[in-house]
């Protein structure tokens, strides 16, 4: 009667370990899954913008005519309007976001936002103006 009591012990000692357990796997893979979607909605808000952008001809022209040197930074008066405008009238109430023209070879540092995930994405911009021109829009964005 008392090894039947103790494996009957060992065996709720495990449960109650197995159900603490299950319960913490529970939580974190939850909250964990909140920024996984979060990130994907604003990915999602990136690449919806900058296909826009990528495929109207006169942005892509002022793109890709926009002086010289590189990169443009979004307060800079180089940054092309239209540009800028399509990006603002874009971006949801909830998000901050911010444009800079690269060249396709070289770095395109984000902003320092302190105490911010700055999530980051471009895409490549080509036009004939006499010559070839490849350039890239890398769109910033955070949260409020």
């Amino acid at each position: 009667m008392k090894n039947k009591r103790g494996w009957i012990e060992i065996l709720e000692a495990f449960f109650a370990i197995m159900l603490v357990a299950v319960f913490l796997i529970i939580v974190l893979n939850n909250s964990n899954k909140e920024g996984d979607d979060f990130a994907y909605e604003v990915y999602q808000i990136q690449i919806s913008i900058l296909r826009e952008i990528q495929i109207n001809d006169t942005m892509r022209e002022d793109i890709a005519s926009a002086e010289e040197p590189l990169p443009i930074e979004w307060d800079d008066s180089r940054f092309p309007g239209s540009v800028k405008n399509k990006i603002i009238e874009r971006t949801p109430n909830y998000l901050e976001c911010v444009g800079k023209i690269c060249n396709t070879s070289g770095e395109c540092n984000p902003p320092q936002i302190e105490g911010k995930d700055v999530y980051a994405n471009f895409v490549t911009i080509t036009t004939t103006l006499g010559e070839e021109v490849f350039r890239k829009i890398n769109l910033f964005c955070w949260n409020k």
